[in-house]
């Protein structure tokens, strides 16, 4: 604004002077906006969506911070008492409580985390998941030590309140598929303060009743109740409850809630089903399959009985056909068949040779008549009687020999005979059944009939062990 006009001479300043102005380094600008953040905004609670989450080697935190229209940087520091540190990760919506401020390294206002809290849940979620990772850590949710359910369970424990809807559904489930399926039932609370304490007196209940009682012979354990609010199914996130389940020589089956509810006995229970209803159908999935495979079972024996006897009665049939050429008759039929060939080529020799004796008998004769028959027949008569001498003799000799022979081995056959060493005190035991001569005691079975052969006379006597 221009400086008022004193009188008519004042024309004010003609010429005024250089506006002065302040310049402010990078450094300065970056400490008075931090200044003015932690002043006027300070600690705030703000929600949004975690992601980059970046985990230092010196435990510091640092994430972003987002929602659908801007981001804010975070960082967590290794010595802020945050108890919900863990929780953290990419995805996860919290609610952070932190202070407002600049990292002036990089001139980037940041929230300097204080609390964590999980967004949209309470303290039973935050206690939940505590809960969680340290039953985690000690191993009870280990896949390694869960026991697979009796396939055809004959009797089960049933822990559940006696007036709610699950076990309603339980026993209709198990009426329709398996009604011979016995129910213990362990009454208890499932809703409200100290339900945990009943919950996990009923399940050690049953397992005493199953040790102390022989006839008390639960299968497995059913602990189940309907639907409700994370309240309102808190007594199965309870850490007694947890741990009466690990503990539990018999299996456990949870079913607690519908199938998007999940609680801690769903994680330490051998097996964990979606509902109570589904928890059933489990238990009694082996009978119920195997009702078909009754209803089957006749139609398929007959028709494996049936082709088992096609098979034997081809077998029958193809021994059958094997005994028949076997059979000593068909043997004896061809031998007779053989005779009968060569008796008809016999008699056609007999009647060749007939034939050419009887052409050569015709010849001679003829020759004969020729010649000069009885100075040819006295000559052949001398030579023939001399022959005739010769050969007497001959006999005589070799038979002698042949004698003397025969004397010899006589007298070696007698000495090496069995009579000889029957003779010198010897026996020749042998199997009575059988007549097979024994040469060791070891080939002798307790109780066999044995035969012994002695010079005169045998004997019969029985091996004793």
């Amino acid at each position: 604004m221009s400086k008022p006009v004193k009188s008519q001479w004042d024309f004010g300043e003609l010429f005024p002077t250089e506006q002065t102005r302040r310049v402010l380094s990078v450094s300065e600008l970056t400490a008075q906006v931090k200044r003015l953040l932690e002043q006027h905004i300070g600690q705030v609670w703000v929600s949004g969506e975690i992601t980059n989450l970046r985990v230092q080697s010196s435990g510091h935190v640092y994430f972003t911070l987002k929602d659908a229209d801007a981001q804010l940087a975070c960082v967590l520091f290794r010595s802020a008492a945050v108890a919900q540190r863990e929780l953290l990760q990419d995805g996860q919506k919290v609610v952070l409580q932190g202070d407002v401020t600049v990292y002036e390294a990089r001139g980037q206002y940041q929230l300097i985390v204080r609390a964590v809290e999980l967004q949209g849940v309470g303290a039973l979620q935050i206690a939940f998941e505590k809960l969680k990772l340290k039953l985690a850590a000690e191993g009870l949710f280990a896949p390694e030590r869960k026991r697979p359910l009796p396939r055809y369970p004959q009797r089960i424990g049933l822990v559940t309140s006696p007036t709610g809807a699950a076990i309603r559904d339980v026993l209709h489930v198990v009426q329709r598929r398996n009604p011979a399926l016995e129910i213990v039932l362990a009454p208890c609370r499932v809703q409200g303060e100290g339900a945990g304490d009943e919950i996990a007196a009923a399940i050690r209940l049953l397992n005493e009743c199953r040790m102390q009682n022989a006839e008390c012979r639960i299968d497995l354990i059913l602990v189940t109740r309907g639907g409700g609010s994370l309240e309102d199914l808190w007594a199965f996130n309870e850490e007694v409850v947890a741990r009466a389940i690990f503990e539990s020589a018999i299996p456990v089956v949870s079913a607690v809630g519908h199938e998007i509810d999940f609680t801690i006995s769903d994680f330490v229970a051998d097996v964990r089903a979606a509902t109570p209803s589904a928890a059933a159908e489990i238990i009694t999935e082996g009978v119920f399959a195997s009702r078909e495979f009754v209803a089957e079972a006749p139609a398929l024996m007959q028709q494996r009985l049936r082709r088992r006897l096609e098979r034997e009665m081809e077998n029958s049939q193809q021994l059958l056909q094997r005994l028949a050429r076997a059979h000593p008759r068909q043997r004896l039929n061809e031998w007779l068949q053989r005779l009968d060939d060569l008796q008809g080529g016999l008699l056609r020799c007999a009647k060749q040779a007939s034939r050419e004796r009887r052409t050569a008998w015709r010849n001679l004769a003829e020759r004969v008549g020729r010649l000069r028959p009885a100075q040819v027949v006295a000559q052949r008569r001398e030579v023939l009687i001399q022959h005739a001498r010769r050969l007497f003799e001959r006999g005589q000799h070799h038979l002698g020999d042949k004698r003397g022979v025969l004397a010899q081995l006589e007298n070696q056959l007698r000495l090496l005979g069995p009579e000889q060493v029957l003779a010198r005190g010897y026996s020749i035991t042998t199997d009575a059944a059988t007549g097979k001569v024994l040469r060791d005691a070891g080939d002798v079975k307790a109780g066999q009939r044995l035969k012994t052969r002695l010079k005169k006379g045998e004997l019969f006597s029985r091996a004793e062990p």
